[in-house]
């Protein structure tokens, strides 16, 4: 094959492609960076500038949603205890319309809605999509697989195990070649991946230190071609073969108790979050086997995140603490760069859980119920904007991008934002 006949393949197989450089297929965008490439999106929106349509709900949820082509699909629940279904919702990305929802009933016995479970929900793992078929995880209810149009592939059941905490789950599928990857810690003490097209496990990695690992597993791309699978157990760092589910390597961290946001990977080097009761952060070269040195700690601090997941955009990282401090960090030393209070804050509960954004020079994260705040993508701290709709419910999920626009959901509405007809 010459390279005209080699460029012109290449062509067909981008033209037959289901999925699009503009599609937001999982939690966190594109290899789950949090970043997106689209120009002329608003900073500023409310009920009355920039609102291109809002969609009613049937139930909250902390997922986020997600871009497949012309759809936009997010998850939902509703009922308590007997009552309790998921629903998993498919919209028209342009006007809104519910193209079609479906409703599945809990396997029981499920997690109590008491204490902090109240917090986040029934549905708080995002789904994903390699463009022709749809991945959703209901926690102990199973993992299921729809085609674009709403019809089940196949469902599979990845344990009905809860944690000390009774917490329920909160990671999020994952794609890696033919396979969709699941973090069931809360269920099995597992992580599992199955085969996409018909749900076949095709292995499973096992260990009690996942129990209150909530994070949603990265696949890391190494300098020298090779991939792992990273994931924060309770002090723990875990580098595992995605292709066989062997463990490649092993690093004791400094982070205890429960672990929530997910492990953001750049240049060989793994940034991991979170602990209870006090937080904290470190880097983490990789690519080691076996047990990695305390050489590869590169930096510790204690500041850290607890809920979401820091966005690291060019040399530094940022987040909204769950107490309502936006952090920079210089991802190179560890130190802060900036820390500071938000202000306009309504009393009452942890003001943020979603996770930051990175778009046109932005970064945007939703508050819990004191609107979405926009600061500019530097390291000194400038607060754009806060914009807020007329809806008292929780914005526990984070944005997503597609085609000039952002969507965002609350517990009661989808809502989608941009200032022009998308191309």
């Amino acid at each position: 094959m010459n390279r005209i006949q080699f460029a012109f393949f290449c062509l067909l197989l981008l033209i037959n492609s289901k999925v699009r450089s503009e599609d937001w297929l999982r939690f966190r965008g594109k290899d789950g960076l949090g970043i997106s490439k689209e120009k002329g999106v608003p900073a500023n929106w409310a009920e009355t500038r920039n609102l291109v349509w809002k969609s009613k709900l049937p139930g909250p949820g902390s997922s986020s949603p997600i871009i497949a082509g012309d759809r936009v699909i997010v998850t939902c629940y509703s009922g308590r205890r007997e009552t309790l279904k998921r629903h998993l919702v498919c919209l028209n990305r342009k006007n809104g319309e519910t193209l079609w929802e479906k409703t599945i009933s809990a396997v029981h016995p499920e997690d109590a809605y008491s204490g902090f479970l109240q917090e986040h929900g029934y549905a708080s793992s995002t789904p994903t999509s390699n463009g022709e078929m749809i991945f959703a995880f209901f926690g102990k209810s199973g993992v299921y697989a729809f085609d674009m149009e709403g019809n089940q592939k196949w469902r599979v059941d990845v344990g009905t195990r809860s944690s000390n905490r009774r917490w329920g789950s909160a990671s999020s599928p994952i794609l890696y070649g033919d396979k969709v990857i699941i973090n069931a810690g809360e269920e099995a003490r597992a992580i599992y991946a199955f085969d996409q097209a018909s749900g076949k496990e095709a292995w499973k990695a096992e260990g009690g230190s996942l129990e209150l690992a909530y994070g949603t597993p990265t696949i890391a791309s190494l300098k020298n071609g090779s991939r792992e699978l990273l994931i924060s157990a309770v002090g723990e760092l875990w580098s595992i073969n995605p292709d066989t589910g062997k463990l490649l390597a092993y690093k004791s961290l400094r982070l205890t108790g429960n672990i929530s946001p997910s492990i953001v990977f750049a240049d060989d080097v793994a940034y991991t979050f979170g602990g209870y009761p006090s937080t904290g952060g470190q880097a983490i070269r990789v690519g080691g086997r076996k047990v990695l040195p305390e050489s590869a700690t590169l930096w510790s601090t204690r500041t850290g995140s607890y809920v979401a997941t820091p966005l690291l955009y060019g040399e530094h990282l940022y987040w909204v603490s769950d107490r309502g401090q936006a952090v920079c960090l210089n991802a190179q030393t560890g130190e802060v760069v900036y820390q500071k209070r938000l202000g306009g804050l309504k009393a009452g509960g942890r003001p943020f859980y979603a996770s930051p954004v990175y778009v046109d020079g932005k970064i945007i994260v939703p508050s819990r119920r004191s609107g979405v705040f926009v600061f500019a993508a530097q390291p000194d701290y400038k607060l754009l904007a806060v914009n807020r709709f007329e809806d008292d419910s929780d914005f526990n999920g984070s944005i997503a991008v597609s085609q000039q626009r952002l969507y965002l959901r609350s517990n009661e509405s989808l809502y989608c934002v941009g200032i022009k007809e998308s191309r």
